[in-house]
């Protein structure tokens, strides 16, 4: 199944058409898409019985984000072998944790405004969060995901870098930093779910082209070492690390510049779109 947000409205898709949530249900589940990871199971079940065929087409410019008010927003960095490598680091032996704000989440075909000229790119497999998740073993996990959806970590290095400590939550959190959609995919539909192609472009170049397979820390496991620690709660999202490929990490870096259009995908899933374009620079000037 695909759960998508249309518009601000909560709607099933084959990609092509789609049916509104609170329609077809007569109001038995929400219009609002962050409502209805509340009830996933129930709803869950409820969308295997709808006909998607017979709904309307799909207009891709109004998907929204999937989640779109997440209580928490999580990432993982230096997840996947080939990018620690190329940034010369051992590999970890826990999962590096960082948060990514709230409000940087945005959705799947968006204009990215740059506040500086380090901006980079992280294609990302996200998670999001079906079932409240506490203490959940690994061999659990996967009941507790609601979907998988496409994601970008977007990145200002300068301001992520800054000393005396790093400043990642910060850096990587400006507004539209976190697109992420088309739409979730339930786990059911992938017929290997470690195993998927994972990129992104820039103006058609491709910059990163990866599988999750190189992962250190799967799916399964992040999930139950973040749970071991903390609750995670329906629609949280998750993101998952990035393949090697990174600006950054280039001789010389390549970071983003206006009028740059960034595509992402992941395998099984789809493709989001951030067309660039230079921002209110930061720091802003003193007046």
């Amino acid at each position: 199944m695909k759960f998508a947000n249309y518009d601000g409205r909560a709607v099933i898709t084959d990609g092509t058409r789609a049916v509104y949530v609170s329609d077809a249900s007569n109001d038995k589940f929400a219009d609002e898409p962050e409502r209805i990871y509340g009830q996933w199971d129930e709803f869950e079940q409820w969308a295997q019985t709808v006909e998607v065929t017979d709904g309307f087409a799909l207009d891709r410019r109004k998907l929204a984000a999937p989640s779109p008010r997440p209580g928490q927003v999580f990432a993982v960095g230096l997840n996947y072998a080939e990018h620690a490598r190329e940034g010369g680091f051992d590999l970890p032996t826990e999962p590096a944790v960082f948060t990514k704000f709230p409000t940087s989440i945005t959705g799947a075909h968006t204009v990215l405004e740059l506040p500086t000229d380090t901006v980079d790119f992280e294609a990302e497999l996200v998670i999001v969060v079906g079932r409240y998740s506490y203490r959940v073993p690994e061999s659990q996990a996967w009941d507790h995901v609601a979907g998988l959806t496409v994601g970008q970590d977007i990145s200002e290095r300068t301001r992520q870098l800054i000393g005396p400590a790093p400043q990642f939550s910060l850096g990587k959190s400006f507004p539209g930093f976190s697109p992420t959609g088309p739409w979730i995919v339930t786990p059911d539909e992938f017929g290997n779910r470690d195993d998927l192609g994972i990129g992104c472009s820039i103006n058609g170049r491709v910059m990163q082209d990866g599988r999750t397979d190189d992962l250190i820390f799967p799916i399964a496991r992040i999930v139950a070492k973040l749970s071991a620690i903390l609750p995670l709660l329906p629609g949280d999202v998750i993101f998952t690390g990035t393949p090697s490929g990174v600006g950054g990490a280039r001789k010389p870096p390549v970071f983003l510049r206006d009028g740059d259009v960034l595509e992402t995908w992941v395998e099984g899933i789809g493709t989001i779109t951030s067309t660039c374009r230079a921002g209110v620079p930061y720091p802003p000037a003193e007046s």
